[in-house]
């Protein structure tokens, strides 16, 4: 006996939206913090940009994937209605345009006739194999807006937070190198876990992400540190 095996749902927005979340609140906050810090600021001053930061880039961040998903559903529900009411009114011209898709796929002339023709029996059953056919989605699976939204703010904010919190505790050099470990495993961790998104390597996806982190945090502390210098 064959051993089932079953395809994740990619196409709805939360997961998505937790991974870049996740990944953009760290990217963005500890190049924050580091450049702030750069520029010799005092600890009070960090906290302050990083929580700013971290509030108003959350809002941000969900807002925007939002109102993305949003935009994005109402379209797919609009190109269904459309699809519906050609079902409903023309079903002839519908079915035959189902058998060329499968012709077209190298399905021989008969069989794809038989095919749309039993595809076009149920009308949701023929919407739904329309929609996959011509459109690529599932009508069952277009993401929700508020899940997408509400991932996005909350992984945003705790990878916005995780660098900051040295600064609650700490000051000077030592704050600033352990925002820098904290930093550094949280971008080796987010990377870890998108690879069981992706099915990629864990060890060539962490390692992107560290160097991404790694890049944004050097150059804003450079530039911190540059007109910290210049200022004084």
């Amino acid at each position: 006996m064959g051993l089932e095996h079953h395809h994740r749902d990619i196409q709805g927005g939360a997961a998505r939206a937790a991974v870049f979340g996740m990944s953009d609140g760290l990217t963005t906050n500890v190049s924050l913090i580091l450049g702030v810090a750069g520029a010799s600021a005092t600890s009070g001053f960090v906290r302050v940009a990083g929580l700013a930061g971290l509030i108003a880039c959350s809002f941000s961040m969900a807002a925007g994937e939002y109102l993305s998903m949003r935009a994005q559903t109402e379209l797919f529900e609009d190109e269904l209605d459309l699809e519906r009411r050609e079902i409903r009114r023309r079903p002839e011209s519908e079915r035959r345009e189902l058998a060329n898709i499968y012709r077209a796929r190298g399905v021989d002339s008969a069989t794809a006739d038989r095919l749309a023709t039993e595809m076009m029996r149920d009308p949701e059953l023929a919407l739904e194999t329309h929609a996959r056919e011509e459109l690529g989605i599932n009508p069952a699976s277009l993401g929700s807006p508020i899940a997408a939204a509400v991932s996005s703010f909350l992984t945003f904010a705790i990878g916005a937070l995780l660098p900051l919190l040295p600064w609650f505790f700490g000051r000077g050099d030592g704050a600033v190198v352990a925002s820098i470990v904290l930093g550094a495993v949280a971008a080796v961790a987010v990377g870890a876990g998108l690879s069981r998104f992706t099915r990629r390597s864990a060890v060539w996806s962490a390692l992107r992400q560290l160097l991404i982190v790694a890049v944004a945090a050097g150059l804003t502390y450079g530039v911190g540190r540059l007109l910290g210098t210049s200022a004084t």
